[in-house]
């Protein structure tokens, strides 16, 4: 049954507060090239056998096991303990629905309590919410918070080193309310250039937004940055796609960031195609009232027992209405859980020790690539476990080499820059054994003197 509470009255006072002329109109942001003017061409609907055949036929074409992958690029192989899906798949857990009524929800409620707690630990930030739906849309609702925070202010500054889809989600937020995002470029080091930010920086900015590490993997000087951005009297917003690096890396709170955000999915595992993930977001207390989504927190009921409940929450169906912060209509709260539990599996100490790990295994593969003919690392900033390697080839030719053997040896990034055309982003986790390192070693280099061996 359709539940379409609108009556027709109803249905043009909203498009005369809109403008629009009817329906259709309110879809005209929707290029004409995806807009389907029929119906959908869709098959005709399977039995339930016939549909786990036709899953099972589509499934088996994927090839991607048999590939030795060192693709990064914002979503990470890591290992993921058998007791997460375990804990995961309990029927309390991913069954719940949004914990309105703590009274019957404070096992959720909690979970999402220590989630936040974690994440403010790891960030060093000082409160956390109960996760986004992933980086790039906490990216885009870091932009809005700082310009709520600044007011009149409607510029925002971003690095062209943050991920390429975090800026294009950040743009598409953006449209319809201030100007296009103003890109800052990247020096030598991979890193921001100071100069041309400096340039950009004026009283019209509401922000800077800063990867770290950023796309190409580099480490950025958060405290020199931090100082300049709040001199101008802006925001200081760092994203990140890789939050196991905090393990070894300072909070972007330690040096004065007003808000970090980014991608949580390298506490889930394996990258599963691109998802699913969830975004992690945290600011600074004085900004608690501006942040997104909602926030849980721990109290006494009137016996003095401790309990859970969500203490702000300021979507647009809540009684914030018009006035609320975000329309952001959930979080990811099973995925969320899993990084939870993964970060409680590990532990402080263990964090610490993997990205330790991974960066060594990275300064490893790093300096064997570097003494290879025909190649050299890109920018000279320091890195985590992904760098940017520059071929003497295009690096399409390389990654077309290296496939034939079944190596699929990083992300090219002459789609999202022009000018890196012989560029590969490579990353190495701790998945990645030594006899794969040596694969991909062997294989850059046949393919570095013109093709595989």
């Amino acid at each position: 049954m359709r539940y379409l509470p609108h009556t027709e009255s109803d249905i043009r006072l909203m498009l005369e507060k809109t403008g629009r002329k009817d329906l259709v109109d309110l879809f005209r942001s929707i290029p004409d090239k995806l807009a389907p003017e029929n119906r959908l061409n869709l098959p005709e609907a399977l039995s339930e056998p016939e549909l786990v055949a036709e899953m099972t036929r589509l499934a088996s074409a994927n090839k991607f096991g048999e590939y030795r992958s060192f693709i990064g690029a914002g979503y990470y192989q890591h290992y993921s303990p058998a007791a997460v899906d375990s804990l995961l798949m309990r029927s309390e857990f991913y069954t719940a629905y949004t914990p309105y009524q703590p009274e019957v929800s404070q096992g959720t409620l909690q979970a999402i309590f220590e989630f936040q707690t974690m994440v403010c630990q790891l960030l060093e930030m000082d409160v956390a919410n109960a996760s986004m739906y992933d980086g790039a849309t906490a990216c885009a609702e870091a932009a809005l918070m700082c310009r709520r925070v600044k007011k009149k202010r409607n510029r925002v500054l971003v690095a062209r080193s943050v991920h390429p889809e975090y800026r294009k989600v950040t743009r598409t937020y953006m449209s319809a309310c201030c100007d296009d995002l103003i890109e800052v470029d990247v020096d030598d080091a991979g890193r921001v250039n100071m100069d041309d930010l400096k340039s950009k920086l004026n009283d019209g900015v509401a922000c800077l937004i800063v990867g770290n590490p950023n796309y190409f993997g580099v480490v950025e000087d958060l405290k020199t940055l931090a100082d300049v951005v709040h001199a101008a009297d802006a925001m200081l917003v760092v994203t990140f796609s890789e939050a196991l690096a905090y393990g070894a890396l300072r909070g972007p709170g330690y040096f004065g960031a007003d808000i970090a955000c980014g991608e949580g999915q390298s506490f889930l595992g394996s990258p599963s195609f691109g998802g699913p993930g969830f975004g992690m977001f945290a600011t600074s207390e004085k900004h608690l009232r501006s942040m997104p989504g909602r926030l849980c927190g721990r109290t006494v009921d009137r016996r003095g027992n401790p309990g859970f409940v969500l203490t702000l929450s300021t979507r647009e169906q809540h009684i914030r209405r018009e006035k609320a912060t975000s329309n952001i209509c959930s979080n990811q709260a099973l995925c969320a859980l899993a990084a939870t539990i993964w970060l409680s599996l590990y532990g402080k100490r263990g964090v610490s020790d993997l990205a330790c790990h991974n960066l060594t295994k990275s300064e490893h593969l790093k300096k064997r690539i570097a003494a290879l003919d025909g190649y050299e690392i890109a920018f000279s900033g320091p890195t985590f476990n992904e760098f940017v390697v520059k071929c003497s080839r295009p690096a399409s030719e390389v990654v077309k080499s290296l496939m034939a053997q079944k190596i699929i040896p990083g992300v090219e990034l002459a789609p999202d820059y022009g000018e890196y055309s012989s560029h590969l982003l490579i990353n190495v986790t701790e998945v990645h054994c030594e006899s794969a390192i040596d694969a991909l070693v062997a294989g850059l280099e046949a393919a570095g003197k013109g093709g595989a061996k």
